[in-house]
């Protein structure tokens, strides 16, 4: 009697565990995998860093996978090799929507929960986005710019064209400017995330004399702020205003000289961490089938877009930054 109550006591007990808690049980055989599009960026070790503690704190295992520069077509070759591992769940950042579109849809169709990250892909059947409004960032620096050059000047931006995140920048610092005519953007140098690129580029600009001058450079991505600092400093020229994006110790540093204006920060550990957490939630209480788009569903269980905030960074709140930083 005694063995047989004790049974059917530890038997009710499971299957409340079941019906509670959705199987709640994790393991280190339990994968999620980040597919990053520039590992050699100090930012995307900032997301990695969020992501793996994540990690540790569930005692799941966190892969990260993709180019070590910026390169659309290995990171969809390193988002398919993800999808045939079968993990638990990917986040993506999106180098290439046309190219990453068509795989997030076969492994959402798969039951492989996809997230994007960073970099969205809006049409491709994630479930949800997290990362940056980067319109609003970029409406952000624009806002500085016309404040800074007094609603005049011409403007060469560094950015990576058919990025999503990088085009949704641009966009925003073009409503920004859209009211001050006499602020124009001269050219939109393509660096592919390499800061030799914007090296050379601002090295060619800054020669510019008269109505051609170069009054401001303008960074879309976190590779060209240092370097356009870099080449400023040793010029000595000061009349330049530079608005760069992201948070690293060579940019705080030329902020704090008075090389660069400001920066626009992101909070990439956040979307690191959230991400995961995102991932093993969604993982641990999917439906049999995903749908092919949440975002037009008044009872998702899931968001459209998590936000995870970003800040104008200049020499009013720079040592915030930096205490924060040590």
């Amino acid at each position: 009697m005694r063995k047989r109550l004790s049974q059917f006591v530890l038997g009710s007990f499971a299957f409340s565990c079941l019906v509670l808690t959705g199987c709640q049980y994790r393991s280190r055989s339990d994968t999620f995998i980040l597919v990053a599009s520039n590992l050699k960026l100090p930012y995307w070790k900032s997301v990695q860093d969020g992501f793996k503690d994540a990690a540790e704190q569930y005692k799941v295992t966190a892969n990260v996978v993709g180019p070590d520069g910026y390169d659309p077509a290995a990171e969809a070759d390193a988002f398919d090799d993800a999808v045939r591992s079968r993990p638990r769940g990917i986040l993506v950042s999106v180098g290439d929507a046309s190219k990453m579109g068509p795989a997030i849809k076969s492994a959402i169709t798969a039951g492989i929960p996809v997230i994007t990250v960073d970099s969205d892909a809006p049409l491709s059947s994630r479930l949800f986005f997290i990362g940056t409004n980067n319109l609003e960032a970029g409406r952000l620096g624009g806002q500085r710019l016309v404040e800074r050059l007094s609603g005049k000047g011409n403007v060469v931006v560094f950015s990576i064209p058919g990025q999503p995140n990088i085009e949704e920048r641009l966009k925003g610092y073009k409503d920004a400017i859209a009211n001050s005519p006499n602020i124009k953007i001269v050219n939109v140098v393509a660096t592919g995330g390499d800061s030799n690129s914007a090296f050379d580029a601002t090295n060619e600009a800054i020669g510019r004399t008269g109505a051609n001058k170069v009054d401001a450079f303008v960074c879309l991505e976190s590779a060209s702020g240092a370097a356009v600092g870099e080449v400023l400093k040793r010029n000595k020229i000061t009349d330049r205003v530079v608005i760069a994006m992201d948070v690293n110790p060579e940019t705080l540093s030329f902020i704090g000289d008075g090389t660069i204006d400001s920066t626009i920060s992101q909070k990439p550990y956040t979307m690191g961490f959230y991400g995961l957490k995102a991932l093993d939630e969604v993982s641990r209480f999917k439906p049999a089938v995903f749908r092919s788009s949440y975002a037009v569903d008044f009872k998702s269980p899931y968001p459209v877009f998590v936000d995870t905030g970003s800040t104008l960074i200049s020499k009013y709140n720079l040592d915030l930054f930096q205490a924060d930083a040590k």
